[in-house]
């Protein structure tokens, strides 16, 4: 008989190994579990920054490594995460210092609910002896945060630790997703926990108040059905809540089946291949003549996953006047709440469209209204007139997706380059479009993208910003040099606040009251005090060659395309106006 004596050693070696790790990374204190807990939910990446009240945590963090990705500021790192988080359809991951640690996420905090982005969210806390007293960097971020998080915890039992992690993750990557934060005082995270008292991972939620409905009533679809069957102008409005349930290809098929046209809101966008036959583009104050049209003429309005916010509906009193509702979404609160709905149906929108293709309904008889949108769309498309002087931002953006051939990873800030990108960067594929929509949150875009770029590694991803919205979060510049990211950042500089701009040219007599920025950094040597490319555009001749370089390159980039300063966002529906109101519609 012979021993296979390497084998032996293999396992003998394995067995070594597995009992070094089992010992390096078994728990002893709370911050210990802590990261032993968000190994167990599958989190591989942090975004965050120390301070006084994590250093326990830090510390284990070293000891047991998570990949944590230190930013520059906190904002940096909440934004981060929900571009991690949007890409991949999981939940972001934060730490901060108590007080301004904490209270520098608020707006992020704010941005990702009102999205429904799902985070958890870390937050130091001063001793729980001195909790009230208005210690050194005490805030109360319970109290601060509880409008703006779907669920908060204060730890005061480290034995209470891995159960409230479980049904953070739960939490916020259930039923209508959302951030999570966790209060972590700091003699918690120091206390040594009774091992025998765990809640191991295999331990069941349990959480009798909170249990989201995903299965539609078969009486509210039998409605729909014979709804979509009687219909003569049906319409498919799509919503983020397609993409959060990972229910593109669901909604293509269904639309596809029963020949239904669609558009999208600003979130929306992704839920069906940009260049779709039955896809007419996104609707709302500045979507396309044809989408608003459609809504308005439609006789029945089937809402996937979105919420009737205002931006989309205008004047609510006139909002698809003609049209019976149908409004799918996972939410019961929103149903209702801004539109009337005659056919409510509360359920995940993949179950949803699901149980609407397995009824297999007649098709309506709506070929005229397919031939009257396609005319619609031929007649009135997206336009520009071209400036002998000056680069168009339209221009711009339509060269970065001609070159990426609409299969980056998009990325925004808020203002007039987040609509054009909106209008004229087609998207190929879902989970590629990151931008704020609810809180419309200057700053967002950059880090965003570093939190995309993360997630997708492979993926180019194509930060577009304006010039005053990158000065907000421009320091995380870093993160590209130390991690080699290849992430290109498209400045649409106009040296202005362009959307405030626009409003006061159009609304305000042309005052200009603290819109324009006469004085801009230089772009490009930021950009090399970073040790990262700089290229600056300002002809159109050049535009093309500079793009070309830029966004093929393995590197990092910053882009600074100085383009016309007046431009204005077209079509557009004025605030409170009815989409019937649109204005900038031009025949072609």
């Amino acid at each position: 008989m012979t021993t296979n004596t390497s084998s032996s050693v293999n396992i003998e070696a394995n067995q070594t190994t597995t009992q070094i790790e089992e010992e390096t990374f078994k728990p002893k204190n709370g911050s210990d579990l802590l990261v032993h807990a968000l190994k167990e939910q599958g989190v591989d990446i942090v975004f965050g920054y120390p301070g006084g009240a994590v250093l326990n945590v830090y510390d284990a963090l070293y000891k047991n490594p998570i990949r944590h990705i230190l930013t520059r500021h906190e904002q940096g790192a909440i934004h981060a995460a929900e571009g991690y988080a949007r890409v991949l359809n999981k939940p972001g991951v934060v730490i901060a210092t108590s007080g301004p640690g904490a209270t520098n996420l608020v707006t992020g905090i704010t941005d990702a609910m009102i999205d429904s982005i799902p985070l958890v969210i870390f937050t130091g806390q001063v001793a729980t002896s001195v909790i009230g007293s208005d210690a050194f960097q005490e805030a109360d971020i319970i109290g601060i945060t509880t409008p703006i998080t779907k669920h908060n915890y204060q730890v005061q039992d480290i034995n209470d630790l891995p159960r409230i992690i479980k049904e953070a993750f739960h939490i916020a990557n259930t039923g209508r997703k959302g951030p999570v934060l966790i209060d972590f005082p700091k003699n918690i995270s120091a206390d040594i926990f009774d091992e025998a008292n765990v809640f191991g991972k295999d331990e069941p939620i349990y959480l009798p108040g909170y249990q989201p409905n995903t299965k539609p009533n078969y009486l509210q679809i039998q409605k729909a059905a014979q709804a979509i069957t009687e219909a003569k102008k049906p319409l498919v409005l799509a919503g983020a809540g397609v993409l959060f349930a990972d229910a593109r290809s669901e909604l293509t098929e269904f639309v596809e089946k029963y020949k239904l046209p669609v558009v999208n809101t600003l979130l929306g966008l992704g839920s069906i291949h940009g260049n779709h036959e039955l896809n007419f583009g996104m609707a709302g104050m500045h979507g396309a003549a044809v989408a608003n049209d459609a809504i308005q003429k439609c006789d029945l309005l089937i809402n996937i996953g979105a919420r009737f916010d205002d931006r989309l509906t205008g004047d609510t009193k006139r909002f698809a006047p003609k049209a019976t509702i149908i409004h799918i979404d996972i939410d019961p609160a929103e149903i209702g709440k801004n539109i009337p709905t005659d056919i409510p149906i509360v359920a995940d929108a993949k179950e949803a469209i699901k149980a609407l293709i397995n009824k297999d309904i007649q098709s309506p008889d709506n070929g005229e209204w397919l031939d009257y949108l396609n005319q619609k769309q031929n007649d009135f498309p997206y336009w520009y007139v071209e400036d002998e002087n000056e680069i168009l931002p339209q221009q711009i953006i339509e060269m970065v997706h001609s070159i990426t051939g609409g299969d980056a990873v998009v990325t925004t800030d808020v203002g007039q380059h987040q609509m054009w990108a909106a209008q004229y960067y087609k998207l190929n594929n879902d989970h590629c479009w990151v931008t704020s929509g609810g809180l419309g949150t200057m700053g967002f875009g950059f880090p965003a993208a570093i939190g995309a770029q993360f997630a997708k590694p492979n993926k180019k991803v194509v930060a577009i910003v304006g010039d005053a919205g990158f000065q907000m979060t421009n320091q995380e510049l870093a993160l590209l040099k130390e991690y080699n990211l290849p992430v290109k950042v498209v400045i649409i500089n106009n040296a202005a606040l362009g959307m405030v701009r626009q409003w006061q040219e159009l609304f305000y007599d042309g005052r200009y009251s603290q819109s324009l920025m006469p004085v801009q950094p230089d772009f490009v040597k930021l950009a090399d005090a970073f040790d990262v490319k700089g290229y600056r555009i300002t002809t159109i001749d050049e535009a093309g060659a500079i793009l070309e370089e830029a966004l093929n390159s393995n590197e990092p980039a910053v882009i600074d395309a100085r383009v016309k300063q007046l431009e204005n966002v077209y079509p557009m529906v004025p605030a409170g106006k009815s989409l019937d109101d649109i204005v900038g519609v031009k025949r072609i």
